[in-house]
């Protein structure tokens, strides 16, 4: 069972795509409109379907934006049959185009073959959340394209909070993710850190790191 994003703004084909693509047991997500998602509304998925033709904005261009940022394979939904319409789509990072009016048997089967080919083990080495990109392989995270200049540790303590975004944590849960259960610094450390990265982050003006007095610390 596959997880996929179908992304229409057109109602009638999304419940049809639901329709068929749950025979085929895999578990699918609608979206009519994009506006207001932001990139990370796109992670996580084995596959995406992606109408061309969108009020808010053109499919190719979400594509061209989206795809730095997602490594599954994304299928336009296009009732355009030229050449240079097709080019285009696959220029900005489609994997393939399905031409509407589709048929059932035509959507499975070229789901299911994209699905196949993915069988393969996917490394994710960048994730945008809440506006941060982290660079996982580098250590890295940029907000507005700029580095934060993190230091290890610090980087550290933003990589878990962020990938357990809306999760409260202590400050002894924080600390043990830093320096182990064995670590001999002082609790005392993590807030000073807290403090540092707070200020790196408002320097941008962003603050992603929230105080939950009596408890610890967030990220939202």
């Amino acid at each position: 069972m596959a997880k996929i994003l179908a992304v229409d703004d057109d109602k009638a084909i999304l419940v049809l795509i639901q329709n068929i693509l749950r025979r085929d047991q895999h578990h699918i997500d609608i979206l009519k409109t994009v506006q207001g998602h932001p990139h990370d509304k796109f992670q996580g998925y084995d596959l995406i379907l992606l109408d061309v033709m969108m009020p808010d904005i053109d499919g190719f261009e979400l594509c061209k934006q989206i795809r730095p940022f997602v490594d599954c394979p994304i299928l336009f939904l296009t009732a355009k049959t030229e050449e240079e319409a097709i080019v285009k789509g696959l220029i900005t990072g489609g994997d393939d185009y399905i031409t509407k009016p589709f048929g059932v048997k035509e959507l499975s089967a070229r789901v299911n073959a994209h699905l196949r080919r993915e069988g393969r083990e996917k490394h994710q080495s960048k994730r945008v959340i809440s506006g941060f990109v982290f660079h996982f392989d580098s250590k890295e995270v940029f907000i507005k394209n700029h580095s934060l200049n993190l230091t290890k540790n610090e980087y550290t303590i933003c990589e878990f909070l962020a990938l357990h975004k809306g999760r409260t944590f202590s400050r002894e849960q924080i600390y043990e993710e830093v320096y182990g259960i064995n670590g001999d610094a002082l609790y005392s450390t993590i807030t000073e850190f807290i403090r540092t990265i707070r200020k790196k982050c408002k320097e941008h003006g962003v603050d992603p790191i929230k105080t939950v007095w009596g408890v610890g610390y967030k990220w939202e």
